[in-house]
């Protein structure tokens, strides 16, 4: 089935609500949405160079992941001795040494649905879930969550407990987008739409929400996210966890009064041959 025709049956049997679950077509359409979202021919959210943030999401894939709840039901899934149970639509995918995918032994987990490109290296234990797009050379270190709909692009690296925010609902909502070559420091976290853009680094500890304003230091630029735009890390930069003083608002003389500050991520330096030198362990690991 062509993506256009595809898209056409998916809309109709998410429009059907829970009708869907009686129609057989509805779960033949789902499964041939699934197994291209898993063979990377479609995606939630695509690169689009006229779009402007550069990303364009594609609400009937989100909407056909959606329908794959709907007309799943519960099944046990057991493994190695353990008792699993989620919908049937969404088991756990399996991988074989032709798939060229290095997924380690110790208790990681690919949800059916999420594409893992060739080379990508996979540290136990790790999570990715459905609708995720992982591309080639990309390396998901320990306690690590690629969250659904999520795309995160080539040769990048996930640190131990990175967590890469998730979204299905609602339907038009901009997943969050890490592009090519960023790595992603232990214990970050990237949530709400955040577009990392290619080449950047976020430094350990750095969370950048929707709500977060970034202080690019180097540009004398605070950055924020819009009704219309979602946050957006430039392409090189080099984020480290910050604060600033309470100066205003509600109760800032008593925050003032206590040394109180708040959380403010902040770009220091726009990447350069010192940052790449320390960051060139990456190709040794993979």
């Amino acid at each position: 089935m062509i993506p256009s025709q595809l898209q056409v049956e998916i809309e109709r049997h998410f429009a059907a609500g829970s009708a869907a679950t009686a129609d057989k077509s509805a779960m033949a359409a789902f499964l041939s949405l699934r197994a291209a979202l898993e063979g990377g021919e479609l995606r939630s959210a695509s690169p689009d160079p006229t779009a402007p943030n550069g990303w364009r999401v594609n609400a009937w894939v989100k909407q056909g992941i959606l329908l794959g709840f709907r007309v799943g039901v519960l099944e046990d899934m057991p493994s190695g001795g353990l008792s699993f149970v989620d919908k049937h639509t969404y088991p756990v995918r399996l991988f074989t040494a032709s798939d060229g995918i290095r997924v380690v032994p110790g208790g990681s987990s690919i949800r059916a649905g999420a594409y893992v490109a060739r080379s990508v290296v996979c540290m136990p234990p790790m999570y990715i879930n459905a609708g995720a797009y992982v591309d080639e050379g990309t390396m998901i270190d320990s306690h690590a969550l690629v969250g659904s709909c999520a795309q995160v692009g080539k040769r990048v690296h996930l640190s131990a407990a990175a967590q890469i925010g998730g979204v299905l609902e609602p339907i038009n909502a901009s997943p969050v987008v890490i592009e090519d070559d960023v790595l992603v420091g232990v214990n970050c976290g990237v949530y709400e739409g955040t577009i990392v853009r290619k080449g950047a680094v976020l430094a350990p500890g750095t969370i950048l929400t929707r709500g977060t304003p970034v202080f690019d230091l180097v540009n004398g630029l605070v950055l924020r996210a819009s009704a219309e735009t979602p946050l957006i890390i430039p392409e090189n930069a080099v984020v480290v966890p910050g604060s600033r003083a309470v100066s205003k608002g509600n109760g800032h003389e008593l925050a003032q009064e206590w040394g109180l500050s708040l959380y403010a991520p902040v770009i220091v330096k726009y990447r350069d041959e010192k940052t790449d030198l320390s960051t060139a362990l990456e190709d040794l690991l993979r």
